[in-house]
């Protein structure tokens, strides 16, 4: 274990020296600042590093994770991040990219407690919920699970464009895009699930706030 850990650190160093063997200024620019054009919400898994699977360098894409890349309307760290992102940062693009294979939302589809997180579970099983005749009605276990993976991110696409951030934005004219992507962990690909959000308009009226 301790080997591992002191590798970690020698990672980073022969890291900044392949950087700056190809690049001297590489790190005096990033320290300038930072402009995303993209504010990403993924999942914590390990295996879905958001830079590396878009190709993007660090300083283009701004990052928040949690367990199967939730947007609940009460957490206060997703809404700072997501304030942030668009009200200051001024991104133009809002990804919300859940995975195939995702622990949280297999979770979701059983009824084992696993401890503090099954309350941040409920939040995933009310999707199952929301589309439980569509998912009941698919006999293949393992279809059922790729189908709920992406109907939970399409949810969260949704409810990001319900929050005051999102939609306060659009009010003040400021371009902005909310997508759902779903990242295949066994191939690489992404699969853009197609829903694009860029007015409230979009939502039912009951969500649709007036400023």
């Amino acid at each position: 274990m301790k080997d591992l850990y002191q590798n970690l650190v020698k990672n980073n160093r022969k890291w900044v020296e392949s950087k700056l063997e190809s690049d001297p200024q590489y790190f005096e620019r990033l320290a300038q600042g930072q402009t995303p054009p993209v504010l990403w919400i993924g999942c914590a898994d390990s295996r879905v590093p958001a830079n590396e699977i878009i190709g993007a360098e660090p300083g283009e894409v701004f990052v928040h994770r949690n367990i199967a890349n939730m947007v609940v309307h009460s957490d206060m760290n997703m809404l700072s991040v997501l304030d942030y992102a668009v009200n200051v940062l001024k991104v133009k693009h809002v990804i919300v990219c859940g995975h195939y294979g995702c622990g949280g939302v297999n979770a979701a589809m059983d009824n084992k407690s696993i401890g503090l997180i099954d309350n941040w579970i409920r939040h995933i099983k009310a999707i199952y919920r929301l589309h439980k005749k569509e998912l009941d009605g698919i006999e293949d276990k393992q279809e059922r699970f790729d189908r709920f993976v992406e109907l939970n991110v399409k949810e969260q696409v949704y409810d990001l464009a319900k929050t005051s951030i999102v939609q306060g934005a659009w009010q003040n004219n400021q371009d902005l895009e909310v997508h759902g992507w779903v990242y295949g962990v066994g191939s690489g690909i992404i699969k853009d699930l197609q829903v694009n959000i860029s007015s409230n308009k979009q939502l039912d009226e009951v969500y649709q706030l007036d400023f």
